[in-house]
């Protein structure tokens, strides 16, 4: 059900995450892949949804230097707040486990900002689901960290993983969102961008 004007387009993924590519393909989406290296960062006075929508549109100005009129260009930035806290990718198992510890029994915010850009116009939007754990034991958090891979997520898990079914209590939002892409909201967006 993606419209005419979108069939036309060549839609290119600005991220090389393997759950983004599994999710907008999962909506009926053909599209390409481009990835950048160039460092990221945002001003600190933003807030919550304000950085991940930051981040999503400094990705689109990063890929969208030579973007034809045929081109939709798509970008998006997962984070993780906890009590105002950014909880970053873990760069060892200590942070990691010092992340999970935190988020152990409590809830937190999972926020994914996206940026949809064309030749003429862009949009951003950002979405925010509430994750709730369970209380987890030090041996279900060290299980996960020596068995899955929790470097390469914001807030060291992955809500599709392991620790996911066996820890998530609730969940008050949209599942696709805590995985990386908020696959309504973007459906939804791409349907009314022209």
């Amino acid at each position: 059900m993606i419209s005419k004007q979108l069939n036309k387009l060549t839609i290119i993924l600005g991220s090389a995450s393997p759950r983004r590519k599994e999710l907008l393909s999962a909506i009926g989406l053909e599209f390409s892949i481009q990835t950048t290296n160039q460092k990221e960062g945002y001003p600190t006075n933003l807030k919550d949804h304000e950085i991940a929508e930051f981040l999503a549109k400094q990705k689109a100005k990063f890929l969208s230097e030579n973007l034809s009129k045929i081109d939709l260009l798509i970008t998006a930035d997962t984070i993780v707040s906890f009590k105002g806290e950014l909880l970053n990718k873990p760069k060892n198992k200590e942070q990691a486990f010092n992340t999970l510890s935190k988020l152990s029994g409590n809830t937190h915010k999972v926020i994914t900002g996206v940026c949809l850009k064309n030749h003429k116009k862009e949009i951003a939007f950002s979405a925010i689901t509430l994750v709730t754990f369970k209380q987890l034991t030090k041996k279900e958090i060290n299980f996960y960290i020596n068995n899955f891979n929790p470097f390469d997520k914001a807030g060291a898990y992955g809500i599709q993983d392991w620790i996911g079914k066996i820890g998530i209590k609730s969940i008050e939002g949209s599942y696709s969102n805590v995985v990386g892409l908020p696959t309504t909201e973007v459906y939804q967006h791409l349907k009314s961008f022209f």
